[in-house]
């Protein structure tokens, strides 16, 4: 299938989001196709976070329309959310229980009972190398540990798209190759929307960048094309999200 033909599997149409008379995101529109892996870049307080809350359903949109696999967020959330893995960068998980017990909580949550309740908890055990921690709580654990079994709850019940919001931020160099080769891998099967600080992950896990600045996308592309120029994407992450006052003085 050519990349036209693939069936799009993260939608953003106008995304809006007001707080008062604060735009938080401003007509923010892309989407990404099935079996692509998408970069989301931009300085704190650009609106990934609130971009990426309206694609899960976790924020009602001011205006526009979120879709997942086809499923607009704001009316299908239940479907859309069977499709779908979020691993927020601060997520909700128990202190008090352990990865197995909490796996066992979203497993139950989600509907997902005997044989492939088992298997499905076995699978994400080994596939996030939870093993030396299973039994711990997880309020006792590393932060590397405590982002793996995130992305063990996110992988829970196979969703055909992942949105993940900082999955490095807080790991050591050996905890972030081993975020970003599991990464590479589940991108092969999925379609995967990531924020991140780390712009050398960016080449190393994506075949394309969306960026934001104070609320409105400003550039969506490959990262190929970004960089053919030579200039590193340091040079082009200030380009498009340097506020604007700094940008008119530069010029």
């Amino acid at each position: 299938m050519s990349q036209d033909a693939r069936p799009a599997m993260i939608e953003a149409l106008g995304l809006t989001k007001y707080y008062g008379e604060f735009a938080a995101i401003d007509d923010v529109t892309f989407s990404i196709p099935k079996g692509e892996v998408v970069a989301f870049l931009g300085p704190n307080g650009a609106g990934k976070s609130t971009t990426m809350k309206l694609l899960t359903g976790y924020l009602a949109a001011t205006a526009g329309t979120a879709r997942i696999a086809g499923h607009d967020m704001a009316t299908d959330r239940l479907a859309g959310s069977r499709r779908l893995g979020y691993l927020p960068e601060n997520g909700p998980l128990y202190p008090d229980m352990t990865p197995r017990t909490l796996l066992g909580f979203f497993a139950d949550a989600r509907g997902i009972t005997g044989a492939r309740r088992r298997e499905r908890i076995e699978a994400v055990i080994d596939q996030c190398a939870l093993g030396d921690v299973i039994g711990k709580p997880v309020g006792k654990l590393s932060k590397g540990y405590r982002q793996r079994v995130g992305m063990a709850q996110a992988l829970l019940h196979e969703p055909d798209v992942l949105i993940m919001d900082e999955p490095t931020a807080g790991l050591d160099p050996n905890q972030i190759r081993e975020v970003r080769d599991n990464i590479v891998r589940l991108g092969k099967d999925k379609t995967i929307l990531l924020s991140t600080h780390i712009l050398q992950e960016v080449h190393a896990m994506c075949s394309r960048v969306l960026f934001i600045s104070e609320g409105r996308l400003m550039y969506d592309g490959p990262v190929s094309k970004l960089v053919a120029d030579g200039r590193p994407l340091e040079e082009h992450f200030y380009e498009f999200t340097a506020p604007k006052t700094e940008q008119q003085l530069a010029g």
